[in-house]
């Protein structure tokens, strides 16, 4: 199926705004049937005053990494029991518990 950029008006504020053929196509590829009905900015406002959280909002926790001992930054608190890696060390690790 051939996308291409449509001008759609928002239900909340009557501004146009784009869906674009990119969006178009993500929308396909999750299996949403319908077209967006809010701007970017309602739709932003909306997800807000109904208490959706963004996951950009995550608290990250400083550690030293047991593998290189250099600082890392974890999305989860660290506990003494359990060795805690840097990005590029956990790779080593999970491609080791692989082989």
């Amino acid at each position: 199926m051939a996308f291409e950029d449509r001008t759609l008006t928002c239900r909340d504020c009557g501004q146009s705004f784009l869906f674009s053929v990119g969006e178009q196509e993500f929308f396909q590829a999750k299996g949403l049937q319908n077209i967006p009905g809010r701007c970017p900015s309602c739709r932003a406002a909306y997800k807000q005053a109904r208490g959706f959280v963004e996951t950009s909002s995550r608290d990250y926790h400083l550690t030293t990494c047991a593998g290189c001992g250099q600082e890392a930054r974890v999305p989860f608190v660290p506990r003494d029991e359990r060795p805690v890696y840097c990005s590029s060390c956990f790779d080593v690790v999970r491609q080791q518990a692989v082989l």
